[in-house]
């Protein structure tokens, strides 16, 4: 008899794991995602990329706002009988009740290498901290955040100034290329999850639009950090008479003068230690552009003091 799977996911980090236990012929008996939300202009109502996908495929799509005191949905839940559920960014707290309809246990995929960066936003808060590799960690999920044992660590290096969005899509295949390996260890009971090491444990916690203020006297490295792990949203940015200039792509340099002071025709600004090279920028309300292309309206130039405006 065919094992039944649950799946609990939301954003487009989920889809290529959805769709590659679909492809190996596993029997998804419902697909969980968040509902519905309106978009940035309010006009209509979006569904996430995994209702999206899950819909092309005529899965059993649930979209319930709330799993904690939802006794219709438990019940529902509780009839699927089911074998395993996997989760891949759901964002939706599973109740304790829940743990227990699940023959295998609720097995979460984590972007980062547990227990490092606990919680909502590893790949942003790996890259700000320069970390040289992070991974897939698979953990059967327990009543605390990120705190259960661990069956899988599947690492990559971070490469070079690569920023959230491209990890994020890395990651992604990653974990749709081992999706079968852990689903059929787990099935098979071929499989060891052992405790984290609480002691050694650092938390990711979700990102605040207010982070992505640089600060010039920082850091040239953690500026690039910052820029890099904030990609695509909200951005690492500075003000400069009143506007808002979003840094999409800069490399680090070795000049120094004044934080915070233009210090070439091309945008290199003057950190607390070396400087950066912006290479794309988005002036607020207007259109993402190269360097070269900016510079030649723009009123920011060399010998500019960014910090006192």
């Amino acid at each position: 008899m065919q094992k039944k799977i649950a799946f609990m996911g939301t954003p487009i980090f989920s889809v290529p794991i959805l769709k590659n236990i679909y492809q190996n012929g596993y029997e998804i008996s419902a697909v969980y995602t968040q509902p519905p939300r309106k978009s940035n202009r309010g006009l209509k109502l979006e569904k996430s990329p995994i209702h999206s996908f899950a819909e092309t495929i005529n899965f059993n799509v649930r979209t319930p706002d709330l799993l904690r005191n939802n006794k219709s949905e438990y019940e529902y839940f509780k009839n699927l009988d089911l074998d395993l559920v996997i989760i891949v960014a759901y964002g939706i707290i599973i109740p304790k009740e829940f743990l227990s309809l699940s023959k295998e246990g609720f097995i979460n995929l984590h972007a980062s290498i547990l227990p490092k960066w606990r919680g909502a936003a590893p790949i942003q808060r790996s890259i700000m901290s320069q970390d040289k590799e992070t991974g897939i960690s698979v953990m059967r999920i327990n009543e605390k955040l990120d705190e259960g044992d661990v069956s899988h660590i599947f690492k990559i290096s971070v490469e070079e100034n690569e920023n959230a969005e491209g990890l994020s899509d890395r990651l992604s295949i990653l974990a749709s290329e081992k999706i079968s390996e852990v689903i059929d260890s787990i099935l098979d009971k071929q499989v060891n999850f052992k405790p984290q090491d609480h002691s050694k444990a650092t938390y990711a916690e979700k990102i605040k639009k207010s982070e992505g203020l640089i600060d010039w006297n920082d850091k040239a490295e953690n500026i690039i950090g910052k820029i890099n792990g904030l990609f695509p949203y909200p951005g690492g940015y500075f003000i400069y008479k009143g506007e808002r200039f979003k840094i999409l792509k800069a490399q680090i340099s070795f000049n120094k003068d004044q934080p915070g002071k233009v210090i070439s025709n091309y945008l290199e600004i003057s950190c607390g230690e070396n400087s950066i090279k912006i290479l794309e920028i988005q002036r607020e309300g207007k259109k993402p552009q190269k360097i070269d292309e900016f510079v030649l309206g723009s009123q920011i130039q060399k010998g500019t003091i960014l910090s006192n405006v």
